[in-house]
């Protein structure tokens, strides 16, 4: 923080309260304001920042804090000017402000506000603050004289416009840029915001709007409320859509996570990528054909497919083997395109664990992971009640954690990775090609067949040294497995319980829980649905 020989020093580090209220307001007299400065100050208010003499005069009979005076005036341009003239700057402190701030911004230097500023500190031998918007006015008053500068109006000029959230960056900015104290203010919400603009370098901060304003407080709340019922009505519908490497699977899905219809279709994987979006758009076409045919209208399409996705644009980051040619396709632009719905994509693992956050098993949980057991093995968690992608959205990759160097080769172009003796294919091996099918093997192991029972004991051996990383990294509270290898399955729980056992530190006191998934042979569709309604709602992550 700069030195500031002029300020208060009760200011440093500390925060002041913008005690105003608009007109119109049940607290816009002299009265209620001196209140809300009254409170202010019993909270902790190192100052109060006031408009009008009449508001200044009744705050200075009930609190002792220095007070920042502004005159708020409507010019010939038909905006208001903060403090426009020396006369009002001089009605300011006559009636107890000890600080005068002035509209330093470009407009407000169009109306004099620099020789207004050396005038008022010269004359009425009080600290002028001024109120800019940019590095550029800043600088300019500060070499007028200016004793501080305040970001009061960053985001309310037409040069700023476009500015909508408080900037602690900016803040840095002009402690790089002025040798005066600066001051954050203007948008600042949260104790977060103000300490991360003490943290930029701000003498002190002054916050308004978020104390003093209680019909727009009140207005924030009851949005907030709004928005839940309308996340929470069940009446919404949702388009599901989960493209694995063999079938594709697809429904109708209410808000509540019932499954109004679903169907599959056999994904042409080996055929590239315009037969797989051809695929997609045929596919969520027929779900908003039968959707027309019950009489309800779905809000948004999901997708969750094989492959790492950005999710922001829709589009396949990369793609295995599984999907050839998937690689940088953009289903969620194509489907947007084709049938004007919002199209939210994820990873079909990532996909999962929002499903099992919004419907399944982990509604009530904050730190879990989902792996799905197929064509492939793939993870989804949640760390902190938040869904963990990556910084290039490549997290979750359990299914290419390496296990055996020398193994075979995967789809992803390694050798020995998870996948490789983790899914259906390496089931099937296992068991010495006994067996048509995964679903076959667990059938025969559940009838107590040895063979079935060593693969299905086998394969969940090598998962539970690829679970084990994940255990002894994230530390979660449930591991919740899914597709078509953890149905019906209870030899694969009992077996990984053990193993994971054997391989993870202070297993006793984890108490990790080790569950199916509930939203049963659906669960990649009612995925996809949450995450067209998690991308609705704004919250993707959630």
């Amino acid at each position: 923080m700069k030195s500031a020989t002029n300020l208060p020093a009760e200011f440093r580090g500390k925060l002041i309260v913008s005690c105003q209220a608009l007109d119109g307001s049940p607290f816009r007299n002299p009265e209620s304001i001196a209140r809300f400065a009254q409170a202010a100050v019993k909270g902790g208010a190192a100052g109060i920042r006031a408009n009008g003499t009449d508001d200044i005069r009744a705050i200075r009979q009930v609190v002792k804090v220095p007070i920042i005076g502004i005159w708020k005036a409507q010019q010939d341009d038909g905006k208001i000017l903060i403090t426009p003239t020396f006369e009002g700057a001089q009605k300011l402190v006559e009636a107890g402000a000890a600080l005068v701030a002035i509209d330093c911004t470009v407009r407000g230097q169009r109306y004099g506000a620099l020789a207004r500023l050396r005038r008022v500190k010269n004359e009425l031998g009080v600290p002028v603050l001024a109120d800019i918007a940019t590095v550029e006015e800043a600088v300019q008053a500060a070499s007028a004289g200016a004793d501080a500068v305040l970001s009061t109006m960053r985001g309310y000029t037409a040069e700023t416009q476009d500015v909508r959230a408080f900037e602690p960056s900016f803040i840095s900015q002009l402690i790089r840029a002025v040798e005066v104290p600066v001051i954050a203010e203007g948008r600042i919400q949260t104790p977060a915001q103000l300490g991360a603009a003490l943290q930029a370098g701000a003498y002190a901060a002054i916050v308004g709007t978020a104390i003093t304003r209680p019909d727009m407080i009140s207005r924030k709340f009851a949005a907030a409320a709004q928005s839940w019922q309308h996340a929470h009505d069940p009446k919404r519908v949702f388009v599901g859509i989960d493209m694995g490497g063999t079938r594709t699977k697809f429904g109708l899905v209410s808000n509540q996570g019932e499954l109004l219809y679903h169907a599959s279709t056999l994904t042409p994987w080996d055929e590239g990528r315009d037969a797989l979006l051809m695929h997609l758009k045929q596919t969520a076409s027929a779900c908003l054909r039968e959707a027309e045919a019950r009489g309800v209208a779905p809000e948004a399409i999901g997708v969750a497919t094989a492959g790492w996705v950005d999710p922001k644009a829709g589009r396949i980051v990369f793609a295995t083997d599984n999907l050839p040619g998937w690689t940088g396709a953009n289903p969620g632009a194509h489907l947007h395109q084709a049938l004007g719905l919002p199209v939210a994509v994820e990873n079909d693992a990532n996909a999962l664990a929002v499903g099992e956050k919004y419907y399944g098993a982990a509604q009530a949980e904050s730190d879990f992971v989902c792996i799905t057991l197929g064509t492939g093995v793939g993870g989804g968690c949640y760390v902190g009640g938040r869904l963990n992608r990556g910084r290039h959205f490549f997290a979750n990759a359990l299914g290419h954690i390496p296990i055996d160097p020398a193994g075979p080769r995967c789809t992803c172009g390694l050798r020995g990775c998870l996948e490789v003796f983790a899914n259906a294919r390496a089931l099937l091996r296992y068991a010495e090609g006994k067996f048509a099918s995964a679903e076959d093997v667990i059938a025969a192991a559940n009838a107590e067949d040895p063979g079935a029972r060593c693969a299905i004991v086998k394969l969940a051996n090598y998962l539970a040294i690829g679970c084990a990383t994940l255990v002894q990294l994230l530390d979660p509270d449930m591991l919740i497995l899914a597709g078509g290898l953890a149905q019906n399955n209870p030899l694969l729980f009992s077996s990984l319980r053990e193993g994971l056992a054997q391989r993870t530190t202070t297993w006793e006191q984890r108490r990790l829980r080790i569950a199916a998934s509930t939203l049963g042979y659906s669960a990649g569709v009612l995925g996809a649905a949450a995450v067209a309604a998690a991308g609705l709602a704004g919250n993707p992550g959630d």
